[in-house]
């Protein structure tokens, strides 16, 4: 099972996408899976297509004052059984020889974190998906801490309760998972996989997401005390592998 995730987001300049990207899925993501204790390699670009609502309560949200990487057009995915793998003796994850290192630069703004995962839950779509692969064709990923200790426990009881068992019957919902940081910015993580954007936008953004825009919603209460990762949280369509 793929119990823990490194992921990565960045941006990058108008010019240098296309040799860049050839070079990242011709080259260094292939190289990534094929190494021992990858269990997936996925690459997304973020900013696509979404409702009002959702962009209304993106710009709402309290951001991170530390001084963190900003990137958030593009987010890197590695899925492993164990943390162990991703920091191990022999990690795969800081494998830079000068060629990598070369193309490595051109990211912008670069923040990363190492996740494990904590729950999960199965949607309507699971069975589209063979286990501890490939995340689906379209995600959203938030990343957060709160504003104190109390609003922790909140937060966990949240989505215990209410956000997942949701998520658990909501269609055109592949799975989801939250997660909790072992390095990096942000405690907390939370992984949705869609099978479309017009799924997650009518199934999720406007029946479900949208409580937060509700002042007596228990979600609209989360919103105001977790702090987020620039461009948390992010809808983002797969570019690697193809859908």
């Amino acid at each position: 099972m793929d119990n823990a995730i490194w992921a990565i987001w960045y941006d990058l300049k108008k010019e240098q996408e296309e040799d860049y990207l050839e070079w990242m899925h011709g080259t260094y993501l292939p190289k990534i899976q094929s190494e021992t204790g990858c269990l997936w390699v996925a690459h997304y670009k973020a900013g696509a297509k979404e409702g009002s609502g959702m962009k209304s309560i993106r710009d709402k949200l309290p951001r991170a004052s530390e001084d963190i990487g900003q990137g958030s057009q593009y987010i890197q995915l590695v899925g492993s059984a164990s943390i162990a793998t991703l920091t191990g003796a022999n990690k795969f994850i800081n494998d830079l020889d000068i060629i990598n290192q070369f193309e490595l630069d051109k990211r912008l703004g670069k923040r990363e974190c190492i996740f494990q995962v904590v729950s999960r839950v199965d949607g309507p779509e699971t069975k589209k998906k063979i286990p501890a692969t490939t995340p689906g064709p379209v995600i959203q990923m938030g990343s957060f801490r709160t504003k104190t200790i109390e609003d922790e426990f909140d937060v966990c009881s949240w989505y215990s309760q209410h956000r997942l068992p949701a998520i658990a019957r909501l269609s055109g919902c592949i799975t989801a998972r939250t997660m909790l940081s072992a390095a990096g910015w942000a405690k907390f993580s939370v992984l949705y996989e869609f099978t479309s954007l017009e799924d997650r936008q009518k199934n999720f953004e406007e029946k479900h997401e949208a409580l937060g825009l509700t002042d007596d919603k228990w979600t609209h209460r989360i919103h105001n005390y977790t702090v987020h990762a620039p461009g948390s949280p992010s809808v983002a369509e797969r570019i690697w592998p193809k859908v």
